[in-house]
């Protein structure tokens, strides 16, 4: 037996009080057995099968865990690839704490404070941390489960003891937001769902990047990232991002982790996102494209000391 062990077989074998050796190299194939694919269907003909061509060949040779989820309204295509495996959300979940407000003030009809559309203000477009801590400490876990559950988004779990930056999510989970912000819905009103999409497109230009990438002159971007890294699987980069216009209405989220740098997961959410837009959106070269920052960056989010 060679000294190697599985990573997963270590650590039952840990739990049980016992290490139990297995040959790497009998571990590898089963591995590459069981890696999972993209999957994509389209009411277009043709479409499913370009999208999945293509997101695998953006996807090779790239080190890293990648989660995608992708609709298109108007196409009726949906791509997707590891869609319920749960990440730490980082400042993604500043979306959600921004819906649970809008949510809980329809309840109440009420409208928002100006202390919380200048903390909800900060938060979106400039990825703010300190206003996300306060409003998730005003929202309290109650009222962000409650608005998980009427989102539908029964696999997400908020960050315990204010660490909103941990929150586990999952691509699905994500689509399911990004279609309530983009569609008429009970869940959140119009005006507070383009109020959303409003703060989304006036991200600031150093934190304009991921999804965007691409995406024709002819569309309207809304973005919210996120990054973190950890002691554990490096890197966390994501990236949220809806698209409308000229005849096109698509979202798309782009999970990844185990990246080795920040700009290394920030180039794979890209390339994955360069290949969506050109299938959705094809374009002449004369049609410019949204280029996104040379510069990525992202605040510091709330999460452990040595996490």
């Amino acid at each position: 037996m060679t000294p190697r062990t599985s990573v997963r077989t270590g650590a039952l074998a840990a739990a049980l009080g016992a290490v139990v050796l297995i040959p790497a190299v009998a571990a590898t194939p089963a591995a590459e057995a069981t890696a999972p694919t993209v999957s994509c269907t389209s009411a277009k003909a043709g479409l499913a099968d370009k999208l999945k061509k293509d997101i695998t060949a953006a996807l090779a040779n790239r080190r890293g865990t990648v989660a995608i989820g992708l609709y298109d309204r108007s196409t009726k295509t949906t791509c997707t690839l590891r869609a319920t495996t749960a990440y730490d959300s980082a400042s993604t979940v500043k979306v959600t704490v921004l819906g649970t407000l809008l949510w809980d003030a329809k309840k109440h009809n009420r409208y928002l404070t100006d202390r919380e559309s200048s903390l909800a203000k900060a938060m979106i477009t400039k990825s703010d941390n300190t206003a996300t801590s306060t409003l998730w400490k005003q929202l309290g876990m109650t009222k962000i489960k409650g608005f998980l559950s009427a989102a539908g988004m029964t696999r997400t779990v908020p960050g315990a003891n204010g660490y909103w930056g941990l929150t586990q999510e999952n691509v699905t989970d994500e689509q399911k937001l990004l279609k309530l912000v983009t569609a008429r819905n009970t869940v959140l009103s119009d005006n507070s769902r383009a109020y959303i999409l409003k703060l989304m497109n006036q991200v600031i230009s150093s934190q304009r990047w991921g999804t965007p990438a691409g995406a024709p002159s002819t569309v309207t971007v809304h973005v919210k990232n996120g990054w973190l890294q950890r002691a554990t699987h490096g890197w966390r980069v994501h990236s949220l991002g809806t698209f409308d216009g000229g005849g096109h209405d698509y979202m798309m989220s782009v999970l990844t982790q185990d990246n080795s740098t920040m700009s290394y997961g920030v180039t794979t959410i890209q390339n994955v996102a360069k290949a969506i837009h050109k299938d959705l959106v094809p374009t002449t070269a004369a049609v410019a494209r949204y280029t996104p920052t040379s510069t990525p960056s992202e605040a510091h989010v709330a999460v452990p000391p040595q996490g």
